[in-house]
Formats: C-alpha cells, sequence, structure tokens
C-alpha cells in the first residue's frame, strides 16, 4: 500500500459502486486520482487512458504473472497468466487460426448458420429475453466449434464457463471460491485429453498438444472457452442494449450498414465486457502521480480508460459515427491483447446485421429494464425485447 500520500476518493470508493454504476466514481477518479489506492481492492486503480496503456505495454514491470492471479487459481498456468517466453509458448500453439483472414474462412458460415438457426427458434414469439436466448448460445457454439471437442455438447460447455466465471469472479471479490469451478476444470482437462485423443493434429487441440502438454492444452482451452464466451456474450448483449437506447443511432445503422461495426466499437468502448484486468508490480516504480512498490496489485480499468475525455471527447455519448473508437481497449493492449478479438467482432457484426434484419420494430420491453453490471465482467442479466410491425404503417418502431 502507499507509504504516505493518501488518496481520499479511492478511499471512498466501494467494489459495490464499481460492480454497479461505475461510470461517475470513474470519472472523478481519473480526473483526480488516476492512479488511486482502493482499500476495498487493496490495491491501485489505473483509469487514465495513457497510463492504463502504459501498465498494459510493460510486462516487466507489471506482469501477470502472479500467485495471485484469479484465473490462474481455477485453470493453472497459461497464456492469460504467463508473461514473457513463456507466455509466447502458451499462446503461438493457438494464434493462427485466429487470424483476421483465417477467421473469417473458417467461422463465417457457421456463425451465419448458428445466427440464423437461433433467430428463427425467436422470431415467430415476438418476443425474447436476448441474453439467455441468442448472445450466450450464440458464443457458446462458437466456441465449442473452435475447440472441437469430442463429444461435448453446447449446454455442457456452458456449465464450464459459468461455474469457472464463477470463481473467478469470486476470487477477484475477495472470496473463497466455489469448488464448482475446479470441478468444471476436471471435466474440460478430461474433454481436452479425448479430444486430442480421438483427432490427433487435425484438431486445434491435438495441434496444439504437438507444441504443449496436455495439461497447458487444457488450461489455455479453458482460457479461450472462458474469454470466447464471455467476450463475445457481452459485446452482443450490450451492443444490442446500447443500440436500442438510442434509436437515432440505430436508424443510422439501419439505414447504413456499414456502420454497425461504428455500433461495435463503439458499444465494447462504452461498456466493455472486461471491466478490468489485473497486474502486479515486479519493482518499486512511479506511475503518474503515484509511488507503486513491488508486489502491489494494479488493476486497470478499461472502463474508465475508455472515458478519458482526453481522448473520446463527451465520452458518455454513444455515437456510431465516432472516428476514433477503435482506440477502445475492451480487449486489453501489449502481449495479453485478446486472441480470439477478430472471431468475436465477426460473431457481433453477423450477430447485429441478422437480428436488425429478420426481427423489425425491434425494441426494449419497457416494462423489464436492463442495464450493466458487474465488477468484473459487465452485461445485462437480461435483456428483454419484443418485435413487430407497428399497426399498418409498415414503419419500424424502436423504443427508446
Amino acid at each position: 500500500m502507499p507509504l504516505a500520500t493518501p488518496f481520499p476518493l479511492g478511499a471512498a470508493t466501494t467494489l459495490a459502486e464499481l460492480a454497479d454504476n461505475p461510470h461517475p466514481r470513474l470519472a472523478l477518479l481519473r480526473a483526480q486520482e488516476p492512479v488511486s489506492w482502493l482499500p476495498e481492492l487493496n490495491g491501485w486503480l489505473v483509469t487514465r487512458r495513457d497510463l492504463a496503456v502504459a501498465v498494459m505495454r510493460d510486462a516487466g514491470t507489471f506482469t501477470v504473472d502472479d500467485p495471485r492471479f484469479s484465473t490462474a487459481q481455477v485453470v493453472g498456468p497459461s497464456m492469460l497468466s504467463l508473461d514473457g517466453p513463456e507466455h509466447v509458448r502458451h499462446r503461438e500453439p493457438f494464434a493462427a487460426p485466429f487470424r483476421p483472414r483465417q477467421t473469417h474462412d473458417r467461422f463465417a458460415a457457421f456463425i451465419e448458420e448458428e445466427t440464423d438457426r437461433l433467430v428463427t427458434g425467436i422470431e415467430p414469439a415476438g418476443a425474447a429475453e436476448l441474453r439467455r436466448s441468442f448472445a450466450g448460445p450464440l458464443a457458446v457454439a462458437v466456441v465449442t466449434e473452435a475447440l472441437g471437442l469430442t463429444g461435448v455438447g453446447t449446454d455442457t460447455v456452458l456449465a464450464w464457463y459459468e461455474a469457472i466465471v464463477a470463481s473467478v469472479s469470486d476470487i477477484t471479490a475477495g472470496h473463497r471460491p466455489s469448488p464448482h469451478g475446479a470441478a468444471a476444470y476436471v471435466e474440460l482437462r478430461a474433454a481436452v485429453d479425448a479430444t486430442v485423443a480421438a483427432h490427433g493434429t487435425s484438431s486445434l487441440l491435438g495441434a496444439a498438444a504437438d507444441r504443449l502438454p496436455l495439461p497447458e492444452v487444457a488450461s489455455n482451452a479453458a482460457v479461450l472457452m472462458f474469454g470466447g464466451i464471455e467476450t463475445t456474450e457481452a459485446m452482443i448483449t450490450n451492443a444490442l442494449l446500447h443500440l436500442l437506447r438510442h434509436p437515432d443511432q440505430l436508424a443510422l445503422v439501419q439505414a447504413e450498414p456499414d456502420l454497425v461495426d461504428g455500433a461495435i466499437e463503439e458499444s465494447l468502448r462504452l461498456e466493455p465486457g472486461a471491466a478490468v484486468v489485473d497486474r502486479y508490480a515486479t519493482r518499486d516504480t512511479d506511475l503518474g502521480p503515484a509511488t507503486i512498490r513491488r508486489g502491489d496489485l494494479v488493476t486497470v480499468s478499461l472502463t474508465g480508460a475508455n472515458r478519458d475525455p482526453a481522448v473520446f471527447p463527451d465520452p458518455d455519448r454513444f455515437d456510431v459515427r465516432r472516428a476514433n473508437a477503435r482506440l477502445q481497449l475492451a480487449f486489453a493492449h501489449g502481449p495479453h491483447h485478446c486472441i480470439a478479438a477478430h472471431l468475436a467482432r465477426l460473431e457481433t457484426r453477423i450477430a447485429l446485421r441478422t437480428l436488425l434484419a429478420r426481427l423489425p420494430g425491434l425494441c426494449l420491453d419497457e416494462e423489464r429494464p436492463a442495464a450493466p453490471y458487474g465488477l468484473v465482467f459487465r452485461k445485462p442479466a437480461t435483456l428483454h425485447t419484443r418485435w413487430g410491425r407497428n399497426g399498418q404503417t409498415g414503419e419500424i418502431s424502436v423504443s427508446e
């Protein structure tokens, strides 16, 4: 903890506030204490974009390789929790299928087919809760397809994912994790072993097993599953929420379909699905106004950095034409930039275009409001919507 300088705003900041509606508090911190000590976090919180980038770029000073790193406590060492040559060794066997051209060629048709199947299933009802009936199942199906796990259905993958996410969130909040995350990981490891045995190098996992021991293949598969489902489910759900809350911006996207990419980037900026990333100081160092001590937890608020007015004018406004929205940090930065970012964008693009084309008049159910929530992972618990033509006019009706 800091030796001298007080951080009154940080001392008054609660984790409950950051989980519920963090944006006003993060704006205060960014303006007055851009690197602040939070007693409830027992660590530093970085909210200014330039300082956030500096931390994520400098893996030598701010590392993920620490016994306190929450994901590693659940699934063991992986590309997410290692730095330097070990990080490269874990990441490289999985990288090729997730490069832009390979991602499109390998996954676009599957995503389109799965999206069409899901929308066909909900379309006749005229109403649905789209997080659980659409965004989540799509993300799970794509991750299952990408990993190619033998004899494992999407329901099983979803159950593993939810158990692992719950355990990681418990650790981050300072609680003892439930045993369900560890049990889910044991089942995932068995499925990885079976897949490699059955398919050899013809699967992503089998190809990775040519370069990594099976326990390391399993830990990285867990990270891909965890990140792929969480990131994409949140991306789709949050982007829909932003568009349906702003009918003027939705109208722009409907008039100019290419603006769907702008809507995705702007939604990622305003509400990244992963709100924070953790690092640990390897040495004493100065960061902005703070002196960090060796071993200190340094948490980067991606949510705070993404609304930095020095980079994004009028930062709380949702603007699908924002010219620099791709400077958002939702996929992190530096060596730990999300390996499947291109896949997540592809899924979200296809999902939004299909929903808006197939469900005319899509709008929020005003009687069942939605709002993002979460300390580490942020999205609405539910997203209740309805659709249909407005009387006999044929005009699309969109509710604020």
